[in-house]
């Protein structure tokens, strides 16, 4: 089998690829551009991507192409439909970084919380060195027991979430972006109740036309003093705009591991917060533990497997 890696860049270069050299005659590609990918996928049976987009026109002419393995779990750049109707069977991956993005969660959501940015500059800038006391409590930080945490959508991770921020001592409640996924252990609210009352907000839907600006100047205004936002979803579903003009007009912290556009362009607003201490950004990497991307290659090896053993008969 001709197989072909088109981002393996996205992958990670720790990752050992033998398994997928197994398999068959394996080309690897760091990245593919628009232009790049018709030549790269011509003569291909197998393709593996991530962000590649795959269309019907490049489907049509890759007339040996049998499988489209989606390194991810969201399948919204392949057209499925054309899929479908040539009888290319299209599979991704779910469930391999749950464990990673709880934890960043809680990696961002402490950062904030107990100002790591201001507390390791003022050790490292000497000005700690040369204060004549054994500690600095100017920049007071607070615990997460008895804090409310409020999860806007309470799915495979946002239930995780809850879990941790339950273990933590804190009062958990949601909000679902469907308002169907309301018969839970946590109590729903609706959302702009749980954005007055929550001391820290993470979301962890996805997006669509329902999360699409689903936070925005209009109930940003909501958010109390010093709570903490944190976006593990999609970027889209804050507007970065209306979030940058909050976080320079009050104390609000944020942490946004996703961007509408990525990577983030310099012109984002988000790149000119004046309260640089509190934003948090990570370049989405929520989802990229070792051990994740590792699961991720093996549910890939497992999706190739299934699909040549149903094939072959």
């Amino acid at each position: 089998m001709k197989i072909t890696l088109l981002d393996a860049k996205t992958l990670g270069d720790d990752l050992d690829l033998s398994s997928l050299e197994a398999l068959g005659e394996l080309t690897i590609y760091a990245t593919t551009t628009v232009d790049e990918t018709q030549e790269r996928i011509a003569e291909s049976e197998i393709i593996i991507t991530n962000k590649v987009v795959i269309t019907a026109e490049l489907m049509e002419n890759s007339p040996k192409l049998k499988l489209i393995c989606i390194a991810a779990t969201g399948m919204n750049n392949v057209d499925l439909k054309a899929a479908e109707e040539k009888g290319i069977v299209v599979k991704n991956v779910a469930g391999y970084s749950t464990q990673s993005v709880v934890q960043h969660t809680f990696a961002m959501a402490l950062y904030l919380l107990e100002k790591m940015a201001y507390h390791d500059e003022v050790v490292k800038s000497g000005t700690w060195s040369d204060s004549g006391i054994f500690t600095d409590i100017s920049h007071p930080f607070y615990e997460i027991a008895g804090k409310k945490w409020g999860i806007i959508g309470l799915g495979t991770i946002g239930r995780e979430v809850a879990k941790v921020a339950t273990a933590f001592g804190a009062k958990v409640s949601y909000y679902s972006t469907s308002g169907t996924n309301l018969e839970q252990e946590y109590p729903h609210q609706s959302l702009t109740v749980l954005l007055g009352e929550c001391d820290i907000i993470s979301i962890h839907c996805p997006l669509n036309q329902q999360t699409q600006n689903l936070i925005n100047k209009g109930n940003l205004k909501y958010i109390k003093d010093e709570a903490i936002l944190l976006n593990l979803g999609r970027g889209g579903i804050i507007n970065e705009a209306d979030l940058a003009v909050e976080l320079d007009s009050r104390v609000l912290y944020a942490g946004v591991d996703v961007i509408s556009k990525e990577p983030i362009v310099r012109e984002n607003p988000l790149m000119n917060v004046q309260n640089r201490e509190q934003l948090l950004i990570t370049p989405h990497i929520a989802w990229a533990s070792k051990e994740a991307r590792v699961k991720l290659l093996e549910g890939i090896v497992a999706n190739i497997k299934g699909v040549t053993k149903e094939t072959n008969g």
